[in-house]
Parts: C-alpha cells; sequence; structure tokens
C-alpha cells in the first residue's frame, strides 16, 4: 500500500490545469467527501483559506524535510525544575527561544509520520484536518521573528496559547479518522506505532507550552507545570469525586471510593498526564463495578480500592475494582486502539481493532473511543514508567501505575 509521500505525487498531475501546477486543497477535498461521503467538518477555529495556504505553501518544501532530519532535544523535568526562576525574567526568554528552536523539529517529525501513512487512511478528513494542523503550526514557527526581548516574547506566547486551543480536537479528530478508513489498513501494527508516537510527542510539546505558560504565572508550590510538593492522595480525590458524579448521573448508582497506603506523600512531579490517566482507570473500574453488580443499590456495590506506595525511585498507585474481570479473549485487545469493551456484546468476533471506536451521537461519557487504555500506556511509558494489569475472571481488575521521581536524585525521563 502507497504512502501519502509517495502516492500523492503520482495523482499531482490529474490536477494540473488552470492552477498552474499547483494541487489545490479545494479540490482536493472535493475527493474526499466523494471518497468517505462524510462533511469536513470545522475542528478548529482556523479557516479553510489558512489550511489552503499552508498545505500548498509547505507540504512538499525542504523546509520540513531538513527540520525533520534532525534529532530533537528532550528536557529533563529536574532541568526544568531547577532552571528556577530570575529576578529580571531571562528564564522565560530562554523558554521561549529553546522553543523557538525545538518545536518545528518535533512538528516536522509528526507531518513526516503522517505522509508515511498509507494514502487512503492519510487523505480521510478527519486525518488530514490534523495533519494540516501540524503543517501550519510548523509554518507559523519558523516564519516567527527571533524571541530577543520581551515584547517579542509576548507575542510568541500568544501564538502558543492559540495554537494550543487550535490542537485541543486532534485525539478526537484522529480517533474518528481511523475508525471509518478500518477497511483500508492491512498493517494494525504500523498504525498503533503511528498513534503511540503522535499521541505522546503531542502530550511532550502541550507540556513544554503549558510549562513556558505557567512560568508568566506566580504560584506557590508551583515551577511552571511541576507542582513542588504534589499530593497524589489529593489529586486521587478529586478524580475519584468527579468519576463518581459521571458515574451517578450514567447509572443512577455509584462505587465508593477507598484509599489506602502512603497518603501523606508528597513529592514533586508533573501531576497534568497523571490526571488524564486516572480519569480513564477510575472511569473503566466504576463502570465495570456497576455493571457487573446490576440491580444492587450503591450502599452494597464493592468499593473501588486504592493504594498508593512511594518510594525513592518512584511511586506506584494500584487501582482495585470487583467488576468481575476481564474476559480471557478480549484481554490483549484492551490494549489495542479503537477497542472498547461498551457493546462488545453486541460486535461480531471478525470485527477489528476499530469498529467499537465510536459510540452514537447520545452516548453516555462514560465510554469514550476506545482510545483510554492504550493512550494511557503510551503516555505513562513516556513518563518512564509502566502500566500493567492483572484480572481475575468472575472477580476484579487491578491496574498498576508506576511513574518516576522527577526530583534528578534517580535517572528520570525527558520530554
Amino acid at each position: 500500500m502507497r504512502t501519502m509521500a509517495t502516492a500523492a505525487m503520482s495523482i499531482v498531475s490529474s490536477f494540473v490545469g488552470r492552477e498552474g501546477g499547483r494541487l489545490t486543497m479545494e479540490r482536493v477535498l472535493l475527493g474526499h467527501r466523494r471518497c468517505f461521503g462524510d462533511d469536513l467538518r470545522t475542528r478548529t477555529a482556523v479557516s479553510n483559506s489558512e489550511r489552503a495556504r499552508a498545505v500548498t505553501s509547505f507540504y512538499y518544501q525542504s523546509a520540513i524535510d531538513q527540520a525533520a532530519a534532525r534529532t530533537s532535544v528532550r528536557l529533563m523535568p529536574s532541568t526544568m525544575m531547577y532552571s528556577g526562576k530570575s529576578a529580571d525574567g531571562s528564564h522565560i526568554l530562554r523558554s521561549a527561544q529553546y522553543l523557538h528552536k525545538e518545536l518545528p523539529v518535533r512538528i516536522a517529525h509528526r507531518v513526516a509520520g503522517f505522509r508515511g501513512l498509507p494514502f487512503i487512511v492519510g487523505c480521510h478528513p478527519a486525518i488530514l484536518s490534523v495533519h494540516e494542523l501540524y503543517i501550519r503550526a510548523f509554518q507559523m514557527i519558523t516564519e516567527f521573528a527571533p524571541v530577543i526581548d520581551f515584547e517579542t516574547e509576548t507575542r510568541f506566547t500568544q501564538m502558543l496559547g492559540q495554537l494550543l486551543d487550535d490542537h485541543r480536537d486532534v485525539v478526537t479528530s484522529l480517533a474518528e479518522g481511523f475508525r471509518e478508513t478500518r477497511k483500508h489498513i492491512q498493517n494494525e501494527q504500523m498504525i498503533k506505532n503511528f498513534l503511540d508516537k503522535t499521541l505522546t510527542s503531542r502530550l511532550g510539546m502541550r507540556l513544554l507550552c503549558e510549562h513556558h505558560l505557567a512560568l508568566h504565572e506566580e504560584k506557590p508550590n508551583q515551577v511552571g507545570i511541576i507542582t513542588i510538593n504534589f499530593s497524589p492522595k489529593i489529586l486521587i480525590e478529586k478524580r475519584a469525586e468527579f468519576a463518581k458524579k459521571v458515574c451517578l448521573q450514567k447509572y443512577g448508582i455509584t462505587p465508593d471510593v477507598k484509599l489506602g497506603g502512603h497518603l501523606s506523600a508528597l513529592f514533586s512531579y508533573i501531576p497534568q498526564p497523571l490526571d488524564y490517566i486516572l480519569h480513564e482507570m477510575l472511569k473503566n473500574a466504576m463502570r465495570a463495578t456497576v455493571e457487573a453488580h446490576r440491580g444492587i443499590p450503591s450502599d452494597r456495590l464493592p468499593p473501588v480500592s486504592i493504594t498508593v506506595a512511594n518510594n525513592d525511585i518512584d511511586f506506584i498507585i494500584k487501582i482495585s475494582d470487583r467488576g468481575g474481570g476481564i474476559r480471557h479473549e478480549l484481554l490483549q485487545k484492551v490494549w489495542e486502539y479503537g477497542f472498547t469493551s461498551a457493546g462488545y456484546e453486541e460486535t461480531t468476533e471478525s470485527e477489528g481493532i476499530f469498529d467499537a471506536i465510536m459510540e452514537g451521537p447520545g452516548a453516555s461519557a462514560m465510554f469514550g473511543y476506545g482510545f483510554g487504555l492504550p493512550a494511557c500506556k503510551a503516555y505513562v511509558e513516556y513518563l518512564g514508567g509502566q502500566l500493567t494489569l492483572e484480572t481475575m475472571q468472575g472477580i476484579g481488575t487491578d491496574i498498576y501505575i508506576r511513574l518516576r521521581h522527577v526530583d534528578g536524585k534517580m535517572e528520570s525521563f525527558r520530554i
């Protein structure tokens, strides 16, 4: 199956005409709509004309290829934390200068990833819209003037904030696109590798950008996005309360949550990715518990138990439910993008990893796109940790989240 980069060249000649040989975005998208029978909905504030300019100007330019050939410079969280704040604000200038140089390299790597997709997959409007967002981001950052003073830095920071907002729906767009192009996918491992790299790269870039934005704020117990005295107990309680509300809204009942272990532990950490991971794990545990004990009132539901363990090297969060466990034939599928046990009984055995990726427009917030577990696993491993699962069929499931400390005392991960 041809990739986007090679197959695109073979179709350019069919679009040569009044445009003087240039491939116009409008005509390509018309073909996409005919192929997929789907409207290209507006997913960001980016106008169609801006996207067209970005793609026609940059898709074949050597600038992206040159940037993609460079190696990204990843930072250790301890470096971000201990670089500190300077009285003259020079730390903010250094941060902006680093991002101005580093982000185009990482974005170019992702553009190269999109070009490597099977052509019919990469042409899906939802996936193409994400591809275009990355090209536009590359264009905006590379065309931005060098950050040499605070006035330039202010405008650069405003641009970063806009780009973060433009890219907020990337995961949803990818999920929709891969579901609808599933029948064209022959190498599912390649798609998994693409999604792992795309999602973790997106996580890294968002963390770096949000860190830069947060450096402008004076908050106690914070250095950018890093919380100096982070309490896992407080974050777990917050996530548990939210998950219980969602579960109650969906089912009318919800299990209790019991905490144990090293609940007084305090250490430096970046809470944002852990916040998302805990949300996904608690959502799954509560849904499994309720559905395994239908007809039982809340006060008789077995609780979801969470245990925290902390040591000098890492910390571990175990989430245990009594939701009946995961059936043997589904055990490996839970790590596949697009698989969800929601409504699995109605699916056929021949359906693949993207068949249950979407519920209908009235789907409950308890169900997702089937990206939760595999994305969480990719995020945890990107953060230097491990996400493992042990299940006892007929009883329940234990999830272990093991994450490295970021204080620099031991080897950690790089963002």
